[in-house]
């Protein structure tokens, strides 16, 4: 193991920052260091347990949670967004990146979640942020704001949204950011529960993720630090948020795509937890919140050999980093990042009240075998078209039933 204080004190006392925590850790062995000072003006020294703003590393905790909707069928990888999200149901697409916002084509085909999930779904930034639609998504959703007071609700954020054109045709090129954002709101409605809810009980509560959430509470404020950028021309760090400020409470819209607080023990456990493909180690119960196939998911690369502009490879919510072989796979040796920075669910028969499954496509509880999402949906027998059957496993059951590895090969099929 490497000495981890040393590293982390050579660029905060080159004064890239005021303090630094870091974690590694191989196997059991975990290194924690903290140095330097929550804020530039050294008034608390940094701890192991002091809060962060962790931007987009919040992404993957997004994608998890969906995916755990994924596998309760309550959606599909393939079903399209628009049962949940009305907003985008007949999106219009610009002419040409370079194209005015008015001037715009249908999209050739509907966005799906795996399009939000491999965020190919036609929103978000390319490499060229000049581009009149995408100073629309800083514009008009304060994308990549560090202001979440300031964001609108859910509810009329998708409205402003259904109102920006798509940069790419669904499914045709991977841009960043914006998609995480739409997934949010698709686990809030999809749930029924606010997104902080939903990523407390699911989530950080099984994990012991105690200091994770949307907002730093006034009895952790003295732990939370303070976010700095570089001030132009070297002028050294500029205060952009204080401890007291945009995450003193929750913000009507819980970001999906970078909204979390968090601290270095919290994120492992996460991160441990997809090591461990879903199983979270030493929790009450060893209760798994994950199936190995959907960390398989997460952590493959999706994209084609055309769409990828992401070194390494684009996952569901992560980033890998190593060579490739074919489009698909990734070599052992690579890296998988979960980094980031700024500049408990009803029944089987409630799932689908307002729409049949696609891998269910009669309404009569028989699954469509050629469906990705086939299996995950068998395994709940008949309780497809909303109403009680006597003797139907609960989602408990079905949950483990599906974990046990009686539809397990199904899910994968997406990815063929």
């Amino acid at each position: 193991m490497s000495n981890l204080r040393d590293l982390l004190e050579k660029h905060v006392g080159g004064g890239s920052a005021p303090g630094a925590v870091g974690l590694v850790a191989r196997g059991d062995r975990v290194e924690v260091a903290a140095v330097g000072s929550a804020d530039a003006g050294g008034t608390a020294a940094m701890a192991r347990d002091s809060i962060f703003r962790i931007a987009s590393m919040t992404k993957p905790v997004t994608a998890a949670a969906t995916m755990m909707l994924v596998e309760e069928g309550r959606i599909a990888l393939d079903e399209p967004v628009r049962q949940w999200l009305p907003e985008l149901a007949a999106p219009k697409v610009v002419r040409t990146h370079a194209s005015p916002v008015d001037d715009v084509v249908p999209a050739e085909k509907v966005i799906t979640v795996a399009d939000l999930l491999t965020f190919r779904a036609g929103y978000g930034f390319p490499s060229d942020f000049s581009l009149p639609a995408v100073g629309l998504l800083f514009s008009e959703l304060k994308q990549g704001s560090l202001q979440p007071q300031a964001i609108e609700e859910p509810d009329a954020w998708m409205a402003t949204l259904s109102r920006i054109p798509l940069l790419d045709q669904p499914g045709e090129a991977w841009l960043y950011n914006t998609c995480s954002d739409i997934l949010g709101v698709l686990i809030a409605r999809v749930s029924d529960r606010p997104l902080p809810e939903f990523l407390a009980d699911r989530l950080f509560e099984p994990l012991g993720m105690a200091d994770t959430g949307f907002a730093v509470p006034t009895g952790k404020a003295d732990r939370f630090t303070s976010y700095y950028r570089t001030a132009p021309e070297g002028g050294g760090l500029q205060l952009v948020d204080a401890p007291d400020g945009q995450w003193s409470s929750v913000p009507a819209f819980p970001s999906g795509t970078g909204g979390l607080v968090s601290t270095a023990d919290d994120w492992y456990a996460f991160a441990r937890m997809l090591l461990a493909e879903g199983n979270p180690e030493g929790s009450p119960g060893g209760r798994r919140l994950l199936s190995a196939e959907s960390v398989r998911l997460m952590t493959t690369d999706h994209l084609t050999r055309a769409q990828h502009v992401v070194p390494g490879g684009a996952g569901l919510g992560l980033r890998r980093f190593g060579r490739r072989r074919g489009h698909r796979a990734l070599e052992r040796t690579g890296t998988l990042r979960l980094g980031g920075r700024h500049g408990n669910g009803g029944t089987p028969h409630a799932l689908h009240r307002r729409g049949r499954h696609p891998a269910d496509p009669a309404g009569n509880g028989r699954t469509d075998p050629a469906h990705a999402d086939a299996g995950v949906l068998e395994v709940r027998g008949r309780r497809l078209r909303g109403r009680p059957v006597r003797g139907h496993p609960t989602a408990s059951q079905a949950r483990d039933r599906y974990r046990s590895g009686l539809a397990k090969q199904r899910l994968l099929s997406y990815m063929r």
